[in-house]
């Protein structure tokens, strides 16, 4: 029980804080969305259809709901150095709590604000013209919750090692960015070079943004499995079952690194 109420205190702190910073919540999701209408709006007509019935905005429509999540999931792990600065991190590690929920307190609060985030993002779907139901979001809620678990674990993980907050932001874009564009979030991943696709498939976030797409197209967009908007691995054409064990893998890692970084710190 105490394990628990350790997980939960650490937690609420961690969803405290966005309520108390509003500029930290609304420029998480202010940049993807840039992207979209950018991005999307510049490149439909040049681009055209990539599938029957699907344009580069509704492509790239569900890689920004990732890059959404992924973003604020790893900078979770800022507030660990930022806890470690002003001596409050040593403060928890020396309280009669678990070592184990802090961390796992750490990483499902990034998670909870993550999530957060995409749903504003996915909300905005209508106002683009991209129409889903209400079971597609309740689909989309368990993958996102995977990949903020597995960004937020590698973020608590990366965080628990650095001393100080700028040197967790240069590694930071040297994660994060590198994450975002070997995922398929701006491209389709069927049909790439031998040596990009090999980079594309070693991401794991790659299987999250795949799983996530396809529940946002699905239907005659995806019905051939020769389309370059299918993910092939080994000769397999993934599923959204397929891709959410990869994921769920990645997050397990992830998160069994952060906790045991944070029972090894001294």
């Amino acid at each position: 029980m105490a394990f628990l109420r350790g997980i939960y205190i650490i937690w609420y702190r961690e969803v405290l804080r966005l309520r108390r910073d509003k500029a930290r919540f609304f420029g998480a999701f202010a940049m993807p969305l840039l992207w979209l209408l950018i991005f999307g709006g510049g490149l439909r007509g040049p681009i055209g259809s990539m599938a029957p019935g699907v344009d580069f905005t509704r492509f790239l429509y569900p890689g920004i709901i990732s890059m959404t999540v992924l973003m604020p999931a790893f900078m979770g792990g800022l507030s660990v150095v930022w806890d470690r600065e002003f001596g409050f991190l040593k403060e928890v590690l020396v309280a009669p709590v678990s070592r184990s929920a802090v961390a796992l307190g750490k990483v499902l609060g990034g998670a909870t604000v993550a999530i957060f985030q995409g749903l504003v993002v996915l909300a905005l779907g209508p106002v683009l013209g991209i129409t889903f139901s209400p079971l597609l979001v309740l689909q989309i809620i368990p993958l996102m919750l995977l990949l903020a678990l597995a960004m937020g674990g590698l973020g608590t993980f990366i965080a628990s090692r650095m001393k100080s907050m700028e040197g967790f932001q240069v590694i930071m874009q040297l994660v994060v960015m590198p994450t975002i564009f070997l995922s398929g979030v701006l491209f389709p991943v069927g049909q790439l070079p031998g040596w990009l696709s090999t980079l594309v498939k070693l991401n794991p976030v790659t299987y999250g943004v795949d799983s996530i797409r396809q529940l946002m197209l699905g239907g005659p967009a995806l019905a051939d499995a020769a389309t370059p908007l299918r993910l092939v691995l080994f000769g397999h054409t993934m599923s959204v079952i397929d891709d959410a064990a990869i994921i769920a893998v990645f997050s397990a890692v992830t998160v069994g690194l952060a906790m045991w970084a944070f029972n090894a710190q001294e």
